[in-house]
């Protein structure tokens, strides 16, 4: 199993920069496909960004419409750490962002989808002003 927490959420005002860190214990991020998924009250868990292994040494990444262009997704193998980078942050960008890892197995195709997670973090508020 992996533990996952996360940090770096906060208060920032609209146009504004945030990096999220997912820090995995328990087994190595190597095994996993990582997602970052929000959730805004009142609101179904959303999917944000993903990065899933391609079979090799490169990663994919993918992104939700919303967010494409403005976050960047990565992952850093030594440390065992998954980052969200947000940039130009808008209002609606206002959720918990949680952290979750499925096996790395799991088809590109299906990164999006929340119930295909296993492990989840515990959240992290980030809340942008107008």
């Amino acid at each position: 199993q992996v533990q996952l927490v996360e940090s770096g959420g906060g208060s920032v005002q609209a146009g504004g920069s945030l990096r999220l860190s997912c820090a995995a214990s328990g087994r190595t991020i190597t095994s996993y496909n990582m997602g970052w998924f929000r959730q805004a009250p009142g609101k179904e868990r959303e999917f944000a960004a993903a990065h899933s292994w391609s079979g090799g040494r490169v990663y994919y990444a993918d992104y939700a419409d919303s967010v494409k262009g403005r976050f960047i997704i990565s992952r850093d193998n030594a440390k065992n750490t998954v980052y969200l980078q947000m940039n130009s942050l808008k209002p609606e960008d206002t959720a918990v962002y949680y952290c979750a890892a499925a096996d790395r197995s799991l088809p590109r195709v299906l990164t999006s989808t929340p119930d295909r997670y296993n492990y989840w973090g515990q959240g992290t508020q980030v809340t942008v002003s107008s």
